[in-house]
């Protein structure tokens, strides 16, 4: 039994920060950030109120590589343009001491060595906090701004990406935990060449043999997270993760992919318990129902439909705002989400304009309009009927719907008994009840039995 699942289940919850709040109408509300311009004491409050909620960790996201096309229509777009996210996360590591905190690096503009030296660099300066988010997309704007001329498949970028962890794991697994702790100033001795554990890979994307000039990290491994809906991409997560950012805004759906991502883990010898599926969670919290509601069509009534109409990758602006989804080939980049918001469309006869509002709008994520208790049922109801292990929040409105949930939301699920009080440990790690790997763990798991039968949904 891991530690884990011997400890009374916990909730986990972390916050995807971004600067206006992730509303499309967000930075037009009294009370958002008043501009774009990369501003690092806003961030820092915002990763110190998460903190002061106790959550376990603050996610950031990247949206590499603009198109220098991307441009049409640019003068009325909220645009995610900010700080480098491991960047961003190494300076807030000091003015935060607990809370966890996950960068995104997408695995197709970088080198296993470089990224691993940088990932274990942060663990040491945040003191095991740092989290990898790993990202395989490759949308045109991103090839194009690194002059990618041959894209490749969905399929080969996620076996690219698999090559690219395995490799980083191995790296962080260059040095014994305290080969550096041992130095013998009498003999001269500054090190055991025992400690030592050089990397020789062959692959078919890269061809290593080094040993990785920084210590392993706090954390043994960063904590792995992904957000991957595709079949390819909940497997590679049934591998992998150790967080996954789920999507569902039905409760059945959640229940189907917690079952099924979890129920693939056992054929890579891993235990359930060891990856936490965390659907997003976009809210409105008023004292009242209504005040709550009238909060978030405040939002929705400041959405510009004018110009550019993008969903999901898939520019419908040349199509009736309120006639229906057209049929549209399916993406190379986020098919998961794709099938997710053409099966909404199909089955509730949304219009594009209701589509944007219902799914583009949050990104297929549930979205709870109510009082704090409201919120706090549905997160408890789906934390014990087996569709979730925890919350990745959505805030729609920065800085104010994260310090409402913080004031009002939090306590609630506290006195529920269902979310700390206090951090009980000091790693991210710690925070989600991870195990910490140990050296050569990267290594092939042997075959297994098929994976147990998890409940059943309905």
């Amino acid at each position: 039994m891991t530690g884990a699942a011997s400890a009374k289940r916990q909730l986990a919850l972390g916050v995807f920060l971004t600067r206006h709040g992730h509303h499309p109408g967000a930075w037009r509300q009294p009370g958002s950030a008043r501009s774009g311009r990369p501003d690092f004491a806003y961030w820092a409050e915002l990763v110190k109120t998460a903190e002061r909620g106790k959550f376990d960790v603050a996610f950031f996201a990247d949206f590499v590589g603009q198109n220098g096309d991307s441009t049409k229509g640019i003068e009325r777009r909220h645009a995610f343009l900010d700080f480098e996210p491991l960047t961003l996360t190494a300076a807030l590591a000091a003015v935060t001491s607990r809370i966890g905190l996950v960068a995104t690096v997408n695995t197709n503009f970088d080198q296993p060595y470089s990224l691993a030296r940088r990932f274990a660099s942060v663990d040491h300066i945040s003191k095991g906090r740092i989290g990898w988010n790993i990202v395989s997309s490759l949308a045109d704007g991103a090839a194009k701004s690194f002059g990618v001329e041959q894209p490749l498949s969905h399929a080969d970028r996620y076996e690219r990406a698999a090559e690219f962890v395995d490799i980083t794991r191995r790296l962080w697994d260059s040095w014994e935990d305290d080969a550096f702790e041992h130095a013998d100033r009498d003999s001269g001795i500054y090190l055991d060449a025992n400690d030592v554990h050089p990397v020789h890979h062959d692959g078919r994307y890269f061809h290593l043999d080094t040993v990785l000039d920084t210590a392993r990290p706090v954390q043994g491994h960063p904590v792995f997270a992904q957000a991957g809906n595709s079949e390819v991409g909940r497997d590679f997560a049934a591998k992998y993760a150790e967080m996954i950012y789920a999507a569902a805004q039905f409760i059945g759906d959640a229940q189907r992919f917690y079952a099924d991502v979890k129920g693939r883990m056992a054929k890579y010898g891993r235990d359930p318990d060891t990856l936490k599926v965390m659907p997003g969670l976009s809210f409105a919290i008023g004292q009242s129902r209504q005040e709550a509601q009238d909060k978030f069509g405040a939002l929705e009534d400041a959405v510009d439909f004018s110009g550019e109409l993008n969903l999901m990758g898939q520019d419908v602006s040349g199509y009736p705002l309120d006639g229906p989804l057209p049929d549209l080939p399916e993406p190379e980049n986020g098919k998961g989400r794709w099938r997710q918001l053409t099966e909404l469309a199909r089955r509730e006869n949304l219009t594009i304009r209701q589509l944007f509002l219902r799914f583009n709008a949050v990104r297929g994520h549930r979205v709870v309009i109510g009082t704090p208790n409201d919120v706090a049922d549905q997160i408890q109801d789906w934390f014990e009927c087996g569709a979730a292990d925890g919350f990745n929040l959505i805030p729609p409105l920065m800085p104010s719907s994260l310090t409402e949930f913080v004031d009002l939301v939090v306590p609630e699920l506290q006195r529920r008994g269902l979310f700390r009080t206090d951090y009980e440990g000091t790693t991210l790690r710690e925070h989600l009840g991870l195990p910490r790997p140990r050296i050569g763990a990267a290594e092939p798991a042997p075959a297994v039995a098929e994976p147990r039968i998890l409940a059943p949904v309905s």
